[in-house]
């Protein structure tokens, strides 16, 4: 058996010891951190070298290219597209089975009733409730409030990432709901661009640090052009729906990096459509085959431009009815406590009515129900005449599996269909309009001005069925006024002439750019009229953004409010001969990085201003001097280059910081200092003047 020794140290050993330990306290520190510097060992040292150096050499090399912040610009255009054609197969694939369950349930009236109207108010209620449990802002458009934010005015939680899941999942279930509740995708997956363009910010400004070129700001600029082009593959209009709807002053800097950004989401978007077997070629989303040779006859031009009118009237009843509406919910205390402790039982109510009222063994059979919302603007912008193959055998056996029968059911016209679409439309519009879910407004609008237009061509066609003009035979392509009536009335919504653009992008038909404008510009002219809001300034109104753009738009005598009565304290002020108590009085009591210095506090006359690390400088500085030294001999005062007068204008206050991107102007008169202005003070003031209204 071993025998094991054990040795007890003496004390005076244990003395010694502790005198040890106690003198190399002071390098136990130094000693931690050369073990934490330490590197572990790994395998294969020499490849991961040579790895690392290959990606260094290929970083370098694209840089040389082009700067970070493009290939920032690609990756969001890329990502975008990936995501709406994922969106897109997602709801196509609920859409279908929705249809193939009805379908199975043929001959069982109930059944089938309970289908069509409990699928939409589930997936309705579904978005609600999901989207507000994660994020209540995911609610709605998400348009009027980043017109906001691109103002100047930041709104908490409309750019995180929880907006972003939820925004995005809500949509799906809302679009998943089909042409029942005849929402679109347009104006949440702007916001969703949005969401994903401040995300990649972050990761250019953390890459960057202070050597980046590019702002929040300009980065949302760029995503909202991509929005719109990823989801109708239209990278032009994408960039003027951005300069028309987004931003109040646009920046001559951002034209580029928006085309470029709109052309990747834009081409990625097509090319995925190419790779799914969807389309054989890159081509048009809605490719038309609209007769090249006498696309119209000249005398067709004063139609389209009563289409234009008659666009823009039907226009000013539907942005009068939504912004009546919507004033009805929030003003009505039964309807507004009921949607602010029940929102998902709110939308369920809503989808359920829709659904009774689209119906197709009821009214829904003289609206074409049954048609998706891709299917429903395919068949509004068929070339042929309805009217005419309705009455027509031959024709009428050689177009049995076509869309356009969906509007022509047994014993009823093209015109009672198309009539009672519009009618009905409308008004089911507008109640969608209140749902508390993720949904876009400019593709309904679409598709119901390509019903207008679709209306008054069939009528047209019915009265001229060899054309109108006698010396030539070219007969009326009612399909053409489809689309000049969708332009028109999109564009008078929304007061932008980017739908005409994306019409033409949309459908790939160049031949009606003059009768798109004509109709469009019309239509704008009528829906501007006496100051009326448009759709989002409708909403911003009502919501009480602080977007000032929407205020005057409308009601214009709120330019004239000058900012005197709105102008906050200047905070911690210095004078020019501060010594050191002051300067310390200062920093212990102020957070402010920046200060102000005046002549004399007597005088208040505006010299410039310094900064923190020049205060903490002169601290250090006059520490250890007998003869204590002022502010001015040892920090240099930066002079004021932008400062605003107690009679300026809310409306130039708002221009000003707006462009020059400033977070804080000094207010002075007749040279002395008054107070500051802040973007929180500018959305107090603009809250303020949304209460007038």
């Amino acid at each position: 058996m071993e025998q094991v020794y054990v040795s007890y140290p003496s004390l005076d050993e244990n003395k010694q010891h502790g005198a040890q330990q106690a003198s190399s306290q002071s390098e136990t520190a130094q000693d931690k951190l050369i073990i934490s510097n330490e590197r572990p060992w790994k395998p294969w040292r020499s490849a991961r070298s040579r790895i690392r150096g290959c990606a260094i050499r290929v970083q370098n090399a694209m840089l040389c290219l082009a700067g970070l912040e493009w290939y920032c610009y690609a990756a969001l255009g890329v990502l975008m597209a990936l995501m709406s054609f994922s969106m897109d197969l997602t709801v196509a694939k609920l859409l279908k089975a929705h249809h193939w369950l009805y379908s199975c349930l043929e001959g069982h009236i109930l059944l089938q009733f309970l289908c069509w109207t409990l699928y939409p108010a589930c997936l309705c209620a579904l978005s609600t409730s999901f989207s507000h449990s994660i994020c209540p802002q995911s609610a709605g458009s998400g348009l009027p409030e980043m017109r906001t934010i691109l103002s100047g005015v930041q709104l908490p939680d409309y750019l995180s990432l929880s907006n972003l899941f939820a925004k995005l999942v809500g949509l799906i279930c809302t679009l998943s709901a089909g042409s029942t509740v005849f929402l679109g995708k347009v104006g949440p997956f702007v916001h969703l661009s949005n969401m994903v363009g401040a995300y990649l910010h972050r990761l250019y400004a953390s890459a960057c640090g202070t050597k980046q070129r590019r702002t929040q700001g300009d980065m949302l600029v760029v995503a909202s052009a991509v929005g719109v082009a990823s989801c109708f593959g239209a990278p032009i209009s994408g960039v003027l729906f951005s300069i028309e709807v987004m931003g109040s002053h646009y920046s001559v800097r951002d034209y580029c990096p928006c085309f470029f950004a709109a052309v990747c989401g834009a081409f990625t978007y097509r090319l995925l459509a190419v790779c799914s077997g969807e389309q054989e070629t890159v081509k048009a989303l809605f490719k038309t085959r609209f007769p090249t040779e006498i696309p119209y006859q000249p005398p067709e031009i004063p139609f389209f431009a009563f289409l234009g009118l008659l666009c823009g009237a039907v226009s000013c009843v539907y942005l009068f009815s939504h912004r009546c509406i919507l004033r009805f919910v929030r003003a009505n205390k039964l309807i507004s406590r009921f949607m602010a402790t029940e929102k998902t039982l709110y939308s369920g109510i809503v989808a359920f009515l829709l659904a009774l009222v689209t119906f197709p063994h009821s009214t829904g059979s003289y609206m074409a129900s049954q048609l998706t919302m891709r299917q429903l603007l395919s068949s509004l912008l068929d070339n042929a005449q309805w009217n005419s193959i309705s009455h027509n055998a031959t024709l009428l056996e050689e177009s049995q599996q076509s869309l356009w029968q969906e509007w022509s059911p047994p014993g009823s016209s093209v015109y009672q269909t198309l009539g009672c679409f519009l009618l009905l439309k409308l008004w089911l519009l507008v109640l969608a309009c209140t749902l508390p879910l993720p949904a876009g407004y400019f593709m309904p609008v679409f598709i119901y001005g390509a019903a207008l237009g679709r209306f008054l061509g069939e009528g047209l066609a019915y009265l001229f069925p060899n054309g109108i003009s006698t010396e030539t035979l070219s007969v009326i392509n009612p399909g053409g006024y489809a689309l000049v009536g969708a332009a028109a009335f999109a564009g008078a919504v929304t007061h932008t002439l980017s739908p005409a653009l994306c019409a033409l992008e949309l459908t790939g038909q160049s031949t009606h750019v003059v009768p798109i404008l004509i109709a469009t510009l019309m239509s704008n002219a009528v829906s501007r009229s006496k100051h009326q809001p448009s759709f989002y300034d409708g909403i911003s109104l009502v919501k009480k953004l602080p977007h000032l753009p929407s205020l005057i738009r409308a009601c214009p005598k709120l330019s004239s409010v000058q900012i005197g009565p709105f102008v906050a304290p200047a905070g911690a002020v210095l004078q020019r001969g501060e010594k050191v108590a002051g300067v310390q009085h200062v920093l212990n009591n102020s957070a402010e990085s920046e200060f102000p210095v005046v002549d004399t506090h007597e005088s208040s006359s505006l010299l410039g201003t310094v900064t923190r690390e020049q205060l903490q400088a002169f601290l250090v500085e006059n520490q250890n001097e007998v003869l204590c030294k002022s502010l001015e001999d040892v920090c240099p005062i930066k002079p004021v280059k932008l400062q605003l007068s107690t009679g300026t204008t809310v409306k130039q206050a708002h221009c000003v910081m707006s462009v020059v991107r400033e977070q804080r102007v000094f207010v002075t008169e007749k040279g002395k200092l008054c107070g500051v202005i802040t973007w929180e003070e500018m959305k107090n003031m603009i809250e303020a003047l949304a209460e007038e209204i």
